[in-house]
């Protein structure tokens, strides 16, 4: 049948609520993200860490096999605050390498192919755009993280019982939000670079390069003033401080180490502190508006015009 003799009607189907419309951003990138041989083994390594905890809690509860391995797990590695704290950030450090490989390429690729004006002509806004980039790296970190983390929280607290569970509540809590507030930060980190970076292997460069460059001047600030102020620049630093006050352990990061110095000819012992938590917390912040602030500066629709 020729063209002119069909008879065309609009599309008369369900609609995608316009809420929901981002999550078609995820749902391909993920399905090209597991394309990767060398990532899907990286991801399946990641979950190593928790399969060892889940065992570890077991073992607290199971008298035979204790027995048989004649090792008294309770007092070996008890399972408290400081075992969370652990967990969240060895796989926080997961997360971050895992961010690492996929996050660059995520903004870029649409940038230099001139893709950015075919996302935002449908009813896309920037911000939904933006998001549905995010949540892929939400829902893959996420998967490492926090879910994981809560999963051994409650298999801990089924094995105690209620009493254990209304006790460490705030465990729980510590874990989602310790986590959330990572995941948050690397994930707008590795969009800004992203954005502004167009080459994947020098995006990850620049993500790798901004944990340890600041990390490596703020030591030498720290060192040649007696300070530790320059920890302020660190986002290692920055981040563990935000576990330590979460987990309750910050009194003993805050405490850094004893320091040797000659005042009027004579050796004293000065003790420096860590800054408080609330810098920590501020500065994280600062990092975020930052980012958001460079991503909206880069994404954005224009026209593209062909010779």
């Amino acid at each position: 049948m020729a063209v002119y003799e069909q008879t065309f009607k609009p599309y008369a189907g369900a609609l995608t609520p316009e809420w929901s419309r981002f999550l078609i951003i995820p749902r391909h990138a993920l399905r090209q993200v597991f394309q990767s041989k060398l990532l899907i083994a990286f991801y399946a390594a990641c979950f190593i860490y928790p399969l060892v905890a889940a065992i570890l809690i077991y073992l607290h509860h199971n008298s035979s096999a204790i027995q048989m391995l004649r090792i008294d797990v309770r007092e070996l590695l008890p399972i408290d605050g400081s075992f969370f704290q652990s967990f969240v950030m060895s796989q926080g450090w997961f997360g971050f390498f895992l961010t690492v490989l996929v996050g660059p390429p995520l903004v870029s690729r649409d940038l230099a192919n001139n893709a950015l004006p075919l996302y935002l002509y449908r009813p896309f806004s920037r911000a939904e755009y933006v998001l549905g980039k995010m949540s892929v790296l939400l829902i893959l970190l996420s998967a490492v993280t926090w879910i994981p983390g809560l999963i051994l929280f409650f298999f801990k607290a089924f094995l105690d019982g209620g009493a254990w569970l209304t006790a460490n509540f705030w465990i729980a809590g510590a874990i989602l939000i310790g986590s959330a507030a990572w995941i948050l930060v690397i994930a707008l980190l590795s969009l800004a670079i992203s954005a502004w970076v167009k080459w994947r292997v020098v995006a990850s460069a620049a993500l790798l390069g901004l944990f340890f460059i600041p990390s490596a001047f703020g030591a030498i600030v720290n060192a040649l003033f007696l300070t530790r102020w320059g920890s302020l620049i660190m986002l290692p630093k920055l981040i563990g401080a935000v576990w330590s006050g979460l987990f309750g352990s910050f009194a003993i990061f805050r405490r850094a180490r004893d320091v040797e110095i000659r005042r009027n000819g004579q050796w004293q012992m000065v003790e420096l502190m860590e800054p408080p938590l609330w810098t920590a917390w501020a500065m994280l912040a600062l990092v975020c508006v930052v980012c958001l602030f460079l991503l909206f500066r880069k994404v954005r629709a224009y026209e593209v015009v062909r010779g």
